[in-house]
């Protein structure tokens, strides 16, 4: 009895699937070997034209791991604009509120009195070393309705004359409130100071023509108080030019003007 073959899939394989050998007639011939497909099988033949280079497994590896590698670094960027991007807005947020709010107004200063002694320049220029002394009135107005001013102490006052120092002193510390007006009377004082042949001549031709110009400068630690909120300490620095008609005790301001810079980190 001839022995049953079992097929390999219970599927029959299609007449493409198997290949059946050929003969060849002729002297010396030989057959082919032939080649046998297992059932369920399919060849695709596809042009030698149209077979792309297929990269090796190391690079998909190398992918992998430079974009996990990456990913940390963007979340953190990420994070960090998103947090950038919520802070200014809350700033600007608060800026409106307290604008609103308190509605700030900038604070006038002005320099209400001048009075001089020790400007002695009829001596002779090899003793020109002088002492002077100037009374100064300050008038520091206030008006914002819901702000007030604490002046601290370490503050400093100057007076110069084409850029020489000639005294200077501190303003006393105090506290001002909302929509006041404070007038300060600041003493300087001047000790040995020397005055070059061009300075000493300088001032006596500018008393001459009764326009004396002098500069007053002011620095001024402060902290603002806003309710009952109270900021760190915030420099203030007045600069106030002012023209004296003559050298004395009864010297009458002709002109002045002052401006004012606040530098709220530092001195």
């Amino acid at each position: 009895m001839a022995d049953r073959v079992h097929p390999f899939n219970s599927v029959p394989a299609s007449p493409e699937d198997r290949t059946t050998p050929s003969h060849s007639f002729g002297s010396g011939g030989s057959s082919p070997t032939p080649t046998f497909y297992p059932p369920g099988t399919y060849v695709i033949k596809i042009p030698k034209d149209q077979v792309y280079r297929v990269p090796p497994p190391e690079n998909a590896v190398k992918y992998n791991q430079n974009a996990r590698s990456n990913k940390p670094r963007c979340r953190c960027f990420c994070w960090f604009i998103g947090i950038l991007f919520t802070l200014i807005i809350l700033l600007g947020i608060a800026a409106g509120v307290f604008y609103l709010v308190f509605r700030p107004k900038a604070i006038d200063y002005s320099i209400e009195s001048f009075a001089i002694t020790g400007l002695n320049l009829t001596s002779p220029s090899s003793a020109a070393s002088i002492s002077p002394k100037v009374n100064v009135t300050v008038r520091a107005n206030n008006p914002n309705g819901k702000i007030g001013i604490r002046y601290e102490k370490d503050s400093s006052a100057e007076i110069f004359f084409n850029d020489v120092e000639l005294c200077n002193g501190v303003l006393p510390a105090f506290y001002q409130p909302s929509n006041n007006v404070t007038v300060l009377k600041v003493a300087l004082k001047g000790y040995e100071i020397k005055l070059k042949d061009s300075d000493r001549t300088a001032l006596v031709e500018e008393e001459n023509k009764q326009k004396v110009p002098f500069t007053v400068k002011l620095r001024v630690p402060v902290k603002i108080k806003l309710g009952i909120l109270e900021t760190w300490k915030i420099t203030v620095k007045v600069k106030c030019d002012v023209t004296v008609d003559k050298l004395t005790t009864q010297a009458k301001i002709e002109s002045k003007h002052c401006n004012y810079r606040v530098n709220i980190f530092g001195k």
